[in-house]
């Protein structure tokens, strides 16, 4: 293994504390991890924390390691000797999707993020809430020098997964699409996304401050789902009876499941974005679909590209990403709050 002398030294990790209901997180000092030659090593800035971290964390996605993350930005500071595309300094993101072969069928045709031999931060290896970690060098995410960190992680997954979503429906510029989940860490990029994509979002969750953070952010209307138990009267209501041509599901609410059929338009498609609890089962009949041609449509996190797409709405600064900034060391403080945070929580994993 390549460990630089320089570089041999212990870092700062928040360390994941009896994964389950009751996780925490612990602050902790660990050796900083080796280089592999094909590997280059980045000194991490920020990372975000996700809805996908949490669900590891709490058992509801499998075994998963010590050290959750993958919103992560950083700096190339080392490079293994055997590396062709990383170079010193070089700024790059670290996201959910680690590592490709780019040899299968499904990377051949470019979806690199099907990958039959796919490693995920956090899940695989070691994940961003540390101050390094490695990255191969053939799937390194270079991301632009002119955005700041903060702006630029809650791109990484939760700002790429809106934009694919929407990417994949299929909708016709100016329909209606509704955003299931709205006021969330996906919801609220999936709003600024649909705007800037020349859709009209529909925004759809609870509360005053939620419709106020919505309709601030682009939403055209909003639906709340304490008040309006009939969801898909409401939107109907709120679209003098046009209906949606997508139905974006962005919170794993099996309610929002089960109602998105009867919100959309003929043809429409239901995106798949939310995960519900892996025991909670989606159920409808089948003429609901056959009747109006709706589609189902799963939709991971994006590419490579996906995501160096989603970052250019930002530099064109047609999408403003909302966050929170906590130290490494805050993190136990806000890690079951996320609902009352308007956008991302960022964490500061550097020492600087």
């Amino acid at each position: 293994m390549d460990t630089p002398e320089q570089l041999h030294g212990q870092q700062k990790v928040a360390r994941l504390i009896n994964p389950g209901p009751e996780f925490s997180f612990e602050i902790e000092t660990q050796d900083a991890p080796s280089l592999g030659s094909q590997e280059a090593l980045v000194e991490l800035e920020v990372t975000g924390l996700c809805g996908t971290d949490l669900g590891l964390a709490r058992g509801y996605l499998g075994k998963c390691e010590s050290i959750l993350g993958h919103e992560g930005i950083g700096r190339v500071v080392a490079v293994g000797r055997e590396c062709t595309k990383a170079t010193l300094g070089q700024r790059v993101a670290v996201g959910w999707l680690r590592d490709a072969c780019g040899t299968c069928r499904v990377c051949l045709r470019g979806d690199e993020t099907r990958c039959q031999t796919q490693v995920f931060s956090g899940r695989d290896v070691p994940g961003t809430l540390a101050r390094f970690t490695v990255v191969p060098d053939r799937f390194l995410l270079p991301v632009p020098d002119d955005l700041s960190a903060e702006v630029l992680a809650p791109i990484i997954c939760a700002g790429v997964t809106a934009y694919k979503a929407l990417k994949v429906c299929d909708a016709m510029a100016g329909s209606w699409v509704a955003i299931s989940g709205a006021a969330g860490g996906v919801g609220t990029l999936a709003i600024q996304y649909a705007r800037a994509m020349g859709y009209r979002p529909i925004a759809i969750d609870g509360g005053e401050r939620q419709k106020q953070l919505c309709l601030d952010l682009g939403a055209e209307k909003f639906i709340d789902f304490t008040k309006d138990k009939d969801i898909a009267s409401a939107v109907s209501r709120e679209t003098d009876g046009s209906l949606c041509s997508a139905f974006i599901e962005c919170s794993g609410a099996i309610p929002a499941y089960q109602t998105a059929p009867s919100c959309l338009d003929y043809f429409g498609v239901l995106v798949c974005v939310g995960i519900p609890p892996p025991t909670e089962k989606v159920s409808f009949h089948p003429l609901q679909l056959i009747d109006k041609g709706i589609q189902f449509k799963g939709s991971i996190v994006g590419s490579r590209l996906d995501t160096s797409e989603a970052i250019e709405f930002v530099r064109r600064g047609l999408v403003t990403p909302r966050s929170k900034v906590v130290k490494l060391e805050e993190l136990g403080q806000y890690v079951n709050q996320l609902d009352k945070i308007d956008g991302k929580l960022i964490v500061q994993v550097s020492d600087t």
